[in-house]
């Protein structure tokens, strides 16, 4: 019996390696190791023997069921695996291809812009520095000597975010706070730009988005002055929308650089566009990051990446940017 029982088992494990579907081998499962199976007609063929050959036949038995169990088990996953990677390959989608007669995507215009710059100031020897979109009160406000109840607060349309205590978590309004975390973490002399996406609570129009990108430049270092950033400012713009467009400074005021001042940009035709704002770096924010105003100084600077876009390549209204309109998109 317990010869007849290892040749059925050896036939089974056989049968089991070649099964080509699951169906297959449930049937082969039932007819060997199921309730009515061929081993368990060797359970009842048990109670004519003497106690020492059940012993001896039920330990054949059972090491048959457990060699069969497994070889069912191994070819049911090796059959599931390729029933699985044929299910895949037949619902799979090639988001690479590229139809016939149609052109493949490309990258957004202000993400071109991004990375123009990027280029642009690593060339000149900055570094590139990224930081949160969601911000504390004390990155996006206190540290930039915005005091709690200063008026400078209200120049910033700002979304408030449901986390802590109430105004303590904001939306960035604007990417100075990557300035912050950056002098907070090394120490001068530092030269980084920090590009990113910022937040305003304000009405969308031809010149304003509520989401929209900035890129600031951030210098710390010994003996730095106004005249450095001003010719730092004129030195990009050149750089990037070439040698028929230059810059002017006019006074104003921010709470995180003394002196300020606007930064205006003159096209060919004469006309001018506000691109974003510039200052030597506030003592005070200085010193709030760690670094010694005493012994360091800095300066800042910062555009909006959308205007940047648009005066370069003569969009009126930036809303443009948001379109899907593929009119739009598929001019640049």
């Amino acid at each position: 019996m317990i010869d007849e029982i290892r040749v059925l088992a050896g036939d089974a494990v056989a049968r089991a390696r070649a099964a080509g579907t699951l169906d297959d081998l449930r049937a082969l499962e039932a007819e060997v190791v199921g309730k009515k199976g061929a081993l368990a007609g060797f359970k009842r063929r048990m109670g004519s023997l003497d106690p020492d050959q059940r012993r001896h036949v039920g330990q054949a038995l059972n090491a048959a069921q457990w060699e069969v169990a497994d070889a069912l088990g191994a070819r049911r996953d090796e059959l599931d695996q390729a029933g699985r990677r044929s299910r895949l390959e037949r619902e799979r989608l090639d988001l690479t291809e590229v139809r016939a007669g149609r052109d493949a995507g490309h990258i957004h215009l202000v993400a071109q812009v991004i990375e123009e710059l990027e280029d642009t100031f690593v060339g000149l020897g900055f570094r590139v520095a990224e930081g949160p979109e969601v911000e504390d009160d004390w990155h996006n406000f206190s540290a930039l000597n915005f005091g709690e109840h200063h008026p400078a607060r209200d120049m910033q349309d700002t979304f408030f975010v449901d986390l802590g205590a109430p105004g303590e978590v904001v939306l960035r309004t604007h990417t100075s706070p990557v300035q912050v975390r950056v002098m907070e973490c090394q120490p001068p002399p530092i030269y980084t730009v920090m590009p990113g996406r910022v937040y305003r609570n304000e009405a969308a129009d031809a010149t304003h988005l509520a989401v929209f990108h900035q890129l600031e430049c951030l210098v710390v270092d010994r003996g730095i002055t106004f005249g450095h950033m001003a010719g730092t400012i004129d030195m990009f713009t050149k750089a990037f929308f070439g040698e028929g467009f230059s810059t002017r400074l006019r006074p104003s005021y921010f709470p995180f650089t003394e002196p300020s001042a606007e930064v205006d940009v003159r096209r060919p035709d004469g006309s001018w566009l506000e691109l974003g704002g510039c200052g030597m770096v506030h003592p005070n924010v200085l010193a709030n990051c760690g670094i010694d105003p005493e012994e360091w100084s800095g300066f800042a600077f910062g555009f909006g990446l959308d205007r940047l876009a648009a005066t370069r390549h003569g969009i009126t209204d930036l809303r443009d940017f948001l379109s899907t309109d593929v009119r739009v998109l598929e001019q640049f």
